[in-house]
């Protein structure tokens, strides 16, 4: 009787554990999208990104994280959730980089306007 009771309990300790490893961390994601906010205000401000630029990249942001939302509405952000949400910031980083490097500049004589 108690070596059933001891593999019930194995097996119940097994199944929770695998349970919470496959459900994935929003930490990484949160730090990123943070990060990436960061530096599209720092090419704001330093005239790297122009207005229009600066609205397009917010947008993006705003796109990934009304996703990020959308996966955490069950509680949990699976492995293809979570590999998507990294897909789609790693995309957007390339894309704050490309318009902070592609050349266009607000001139130094106009205001900054806008966020």
């Amino acid at each position: 009787m108690i070596p059933t009771r001891l593999f019930i309990a194995a097996a119940a300790t097994l199944a929770t554990t695998t349970i919470a490893a496959q459900a994935h961390s929003t930490r990484p994601i949160d730090r990123e999208m943070d990060r990436q906010a960061a530096s599209i205000e720092d090419g704001r401000q330093s005239g790297k990104i122009t207005w229009r630029e600066g609205r397009k990249l917010r947008s993006e942001q705003r796109k990934i994280y009304r996703a990020r939302n959308r996966f955490l509405a069950d509680g949990d952000l699976n492995g293809r959730e979570y590999r998507r949400l990294r897909s789609m910031q790693k995309s957007a980083a390339w894309n704050i980089v490309n318009e902070k490097h592609d050349g266009w500049r607000r001139w130094k004589i106009l205001p900054r306007v806008g966020r």
